[in-house]
Order: C-alpha cells, then structure tokens, then sequence
C-alpha cells in the first residue's frame, strides 16, 4: 500500500497533444489557481437592468472632480453614460456615423494556392476583413473623450447627465482617426489622424481645442515609420506605448522645440485588436498579437504561454478584432476575451497570471470590460448587453465549474496500480467531486470512474497505469483544493 501525491502544477498546459500535457492540468473553465490551490473564480451579478444599444466594444470607469464614480461604454452604434445607481443615458455625438457589429470578411476568386480548394468555391481573403468597430475611451481631467475606428471623429463629454447633452466633436480635431489617447502630461494624441495610418497628432498643452502648431503652442504631429496601421495607445510610467498591427512604438514628452520623441521598440508584435492589451502597475503592458502573446516592461519581449497553441487553433480568426484585455489586479491576472473558432461573438477567454506565471481557459462571454478602480471589482459587459459586476459571490449563471488533468503515470513501467482510496485536500470537504478516467495503455479504450463524492478517506475502486481526474464543484462553490492523495496498491502485469 503506498499513497500516491497528485502533484499537479498549477495551470493550464494545453500545446500539443493530450500525452504533451502529461502531469499537467489540461482543460477548465471558471476556476483559477492561486496561492497554492485550485478555487472557483468570483461570480458576477447584474450591476444595471438598462441594456444599451449596439454591441459593447469598450468600457472605462473613473471618477470625477467631486469623487463621484462614472462609467462610459462605446458600442458599435452609440456612446454612452452610466451613473453609480444604474442610470444609463445616450451620449452618442450628432452626427455620429454607426459601425459595423461584426467583422465583414470578403470572399473572391483566385486566393490562395491553386489546387488547395474545391474549384468554383469562393475563398476567404483574411487580408480583406473589416474589422468590427471598436471604440477607445480615455479621460481629459473628469471629462470622458472616446474616438470609434468606423466614425474617425475625437469626441468629448462633459458629465452633463440629467439634460442629458450628448458628446460633442473635439473643435479643430483631425477626422479619419483609428483611436485617441491621453498623455500623462494632458495632450490628446489622435492615432491615424486624417485617414493617415501612420500619422500621431496631437493638441497643444491643456487645449484640446489647439491642433494646428505654431510658436506659441506645443501641437504637432509625426509619422511613424512603420508598415502597420496604428491601432491603440497606452500610458506607463514616462512614456506612451503606440501599437499598430505590425510593431509597438514609445512615445516620450521631451518639450520643444519637437516636443515629442517617436521610437519603434518592436517588430512582429502588433496588436490583434485594438483593445487587446492590458497596463499593469502602470510601469508593465501585457498583450496579445496575431500569432502570439506579448509583454513590455522597460522593453518588449515574447510572453511564452502554455496555451497559445490551443488559443490560436480555437480562435475565430475572421472575428479577432473583437478581442479585449482586462486586468484583475486583485489576483495578478489578465484576462483576454475572444469569440472561439465555432462563434461571431465573443465566448471564450484565456487568462495569465502575472504574479505566479501560469495560464488558464474557460468560457465566458465578456464583450469589453475594465479592472478595479473607480469601482471596487470589475465591471464587464456581457453579450446580453447587461453590465456585470465580477468577483462577487458564487452566480455563474448555470456554468459549470471544473478543471481536469492531463494524464498522470501511477504505475512504473508494465506495473499496473489498483487505487482504493481517494485522500482529499480541501478547505471545505465535500464542496467539490472527483471523476477518474483510466487507461491500461496510451491508446487503449479509456474508463470513468465516479464522480466520488469526497470524505476523508474517498473510496474508490480502479485499476490503471494511467489516470486523469477532474475536479468539479457540485454547487456549493466557497472551495479550495490542494494536493489530492490516492491509496494504492501494485498490481500485476499485463
């Protein structure tokens, strides 16, 4: 009789082949590792029974010069406020030009590779996609600016809420813009300004109103030198990140008589989306690309992921540009939501913890969201055009909570091992069960056993060389689990 440890690293390792994930977590959804044990992820409550129209592509909370909270949402057709009590109220600008809900992908004749399809079939041309409209919403002060790709136009609110009076056009702001942002040092930088692509400009010194420069002002513009299309900006400490779709640029105020310093810090790295990265602590980015994950943090590098292969594989990669980066500071996270291969909409998510360095998957539809900050927990909006308050209470709305290994090798060599007992580990004991499946060879038919309601000790009866366990919460879900222990016995060869 020996106790065999189920010591099973924390996350998610899902690149290659089942046999790849050997010892290893495979597959979850809704629950997190964290500080040495496998737990449920925090439930999520309606925070607003006003729905907004359109789908939800951005989301920003902050608070203004009295303290009190705000929250803005840019859908693909408006633009809109919403009050700590619920109240929602349309701001979308006159004249505002409505977007595109999903992407458009165009099909033709005579892409690809000759031969490699059915002849008279039309062929999909990722490099003709238009991508669904995506809003990017900063602060100037307390008042809310946001720029929507499909409309181009810089726009401003000034927290006028119970006339209600809508945003306004920026005056003298350039047209034909990709996405806004703020400096730390209060300019407005309009990224693609003018329809170029390339092109940064920005206002004068605290005068969002001054865009054309001179010697009494500090407004200007440059063009990068990039092959890419500027997609999104972002502040950390001392500089502002500028990503295309191609590379990353840094940004720093360096005062007259150029006023701004433009420098490509990376290639091959551009966004996938333009709300696809996430700033932490201010000082660090964490993002995800067309063909991979990335992080800056003084310099920009590869972020090696555990996932990727399943992620990129599982992607609906016509309807990518809807992807969103939310960061959950209170447990070192960042999530990134993106529609899977089999939905328009986004359903999934993939999430990396930054404090503990793993990675983790489940499903969720989460259409833009934003961390803690004005608010005390996150806020998301759900494909149900609802805004959710998460990381509250155990409501997953009917999703199941589980996480399941990889195979494990119990028995050495030909040995076969005849398991009896199960040792659970766990905060709150029977809160969660265990289902083994079991196999005698790699490619042999494979058994289930269970679910095993947990005691201490567990009986089960299985024999196996290799087994995989899932744990699963069985609805009451304040649990934790550590390291399962499994009573065995050798068995005989066979």
């Amino acid at each position: 009789m020996a106790f065999i440890p189920l010591q099973i690293p924390p996350g998610i390792y899902r690149n290659g082949t089942e046999l790849q994930s050997a010892g290893r977590w495979f597959d979850a959804n809704l629950v997190r590792f964290y500080e040495g044990t496998m737990r449920p992820v925090g439930g999520w409550r309606k925070r607003s029974d006003n729905t907004v129209t359109g789908a939800a592509r951005a989301l920003i909370t902050w608070k203004d010069n009295s303290a009190d909270p705000w929250i803005g949402i840019g859908t693909h057709s408006g633009l809109y406020a919403m009050r700590v009590d619920g109240a929602v109220e349309d701001i979308t600008p006159a004249g505002f030009t409505t977007g595109i809900e999903d992407a458009t992908v165009f099909t033709g004749y005579g892409n690809g590779v000759y031969g490699s399809q059915a002849y008279g079939v039309e062929r999909q041309s990722l490099a003709s996609i238009t991508p669904a409209t995506m809003w990017t919403l900063d602060t100037w002060g307390e008042y809310l600016v946001g720029c929507s790709n499909a409309d181009g136009k810089l726009y401003e609110w000034q927290l006028d809420f119970t006339t209600p009076t809508a945003a306004a056009a920026i005056a003298n702001a350039p047209t034909g813009c990709k996405a806004i942002l703020t400096t730390s040092e209060r300019f407005i930088f309009a990224l693609g300004a003018g329809g170029n692509p390339r092109k940064v400009q920005w206002c004068d010194q605290e005068d969002n109103t001054v865009w054309t420069p001179s010697t009494t002002n500090q407004s200007g513009d440059f063009e990068l030198a990039t092959t890419g299309t500027l997609m999104a900006g972002k502040r950390v400490r001392g500089l502002s990140l500028l990503w295309t779709d191609v590379d990353c640029h840094a940004s720093a105020y360096i005062g007259q008589p150029f006023i701004f310093s433009f420098e490509k810090i990376g290639s091959g790295c551009g966004l996938i989306s333009p709300q696809a990265v996430a700033i932490v602590s201010d000082s660090a980015a964490f993002w995800m690309s067309k063909s991979g994950f990335w992080m800056y943090d003084g310099s920009i590098k590869p972020l090696p992921s555990d996932v990727s292969d399943y992620i990129y594989r599982n992607i609906n990669t016509s309807q990518s540009s809807k992807t969103y980066a939310v960061h959950n500071s209170e447990f070192g996270e960042v999530w990134w939501f993106y529609p899977s291969a089999s939905s328009n909409e986004v359903d999934s998510y993939v999430t990396y913890n930054y404090r503990e360095g793993h990675w983790n998957i489940g499903l969720m539809g989460r259409t833009c969201g934003t961390g803690r900050g004005a608010f005390e927990k996150p806020m998301m909006f759900s494909t149900d055009g609802y805004l959710y308050e998460h990381e509250v209470g155990f409501d997953y709305e009917g999703g199941t909570l589980y996480c399941e290994s990889g195979p494990v090798q119990i028995g050495a060599g030909d040995n076969l091992m005849a398991v009896r007992e199960l040792i659970p580990d766990e905060l709150n004991q029977g809160e969660v069960t265990a289902l083994f499946k079991t196999k005698l060879y790699p490619n042999s038919a494979e058994s289930s056993h269970g679910p095993y309601s947990m005691s201490n000790p567990t009986s089960v009866r299985f024999t196996a060389r290799q087994v995989k366990m899932r744990v699963q919460s069985n609805g009451n879900n304040n649990w934790r689990v550590g390291t399962m222990r499994m009573d065995a016995v050798q068995g005989s060869r066979r």
